[in-house]
């Protein structure tokens, strides 16, 4: 299903191959005229894959399981999992996840992998990259992880916390070049895809 955003026009060129509210709040940032487009694929691992193999493949897989609807636009997919003590963790679904998981965190580092596709369906050439992100969590009592879980309710985001929210009182340190990835979209990286392909942010009228 097609959604609109809030800078979209019927010219649109760019389609956000998601329903995150988080992504489409970080793309408006960007002032280009742009569509929604929620992918539906199989986001399981695959045996033996590395966490960087996997955010790579969804990237790319979200972007592709849209592009027959448009043939003359660039279509940006994004995937993003957490990385801890060789565990790939991906969204906690649950209450009960989302607390053990900061359980788990308490007090220790924890990777971010965040996959970034563009793929340009009028040429059929796609780019994508993955951007890492470092966490350092302050050390954490059972309370305020029960207070922050029941008040953000944090279900649907990697890692079990929303930064962009409450999310930020978690962390003692944030590691990495572009803290947009951390949310679900690395726009320093997208913006780089985007004048490869023709639209520019800053060239945009």
């Amino acid at each position: 299903m097609t959604e609109p955003s809030s800078n979209q026009t019927s010219t649109a060129a760019l389609i956000l191959a998601s329903s995150s509210r988080s992504r489409r709040e970080l793309l408006d940032r960007l002032q280009l005229p742009y569509q929604c487009h929620s992918p539906d694929i199989d986001e399981t691992p695959h045996p033996g894959e590395t966490p960087n193999g996997l955010v790579h493949r969804l990237a790319l897989s979200k972007a592709n399981a849209v592009a027959a609807h448009y043939p003359h636009h660039c279509i940006i997919g994004s995937d993003q999992v957490a990385v801890f003590e060789g565990d790939i963790l991906g969204k906690p679904h649950t209450m009960e996840k989302a607390r053990a998981n900061l359980a788990r965190f308490s007090g220790q580092r924890v990777t971010f992998l965040t996959g970034l596709a563009l793929l340009d369906t009028r040429s059929q050439r796609h780019q994508v990259h993955v951007e890492p992100f470092e966490v350092v969590f302050r050390t954490l009592s059972t309370q305020e992880i029960d207070n922050y879980v029941a008040k953000e309710q944090p279900l649907d985001s990697a890692g079990s916390f929303r930064m962009e929210g409450l999310g930020i009182a978690l962390f003692e340190k944030l590691e990495g070049r572009d803290p947009n990835a951390l949310i679900g979209l690395p726009l320093i990286a997208l913006c780089d895809m985007l004048r490869q392909a023709g639209l520019d942010p800053l060239g945009a009228s």
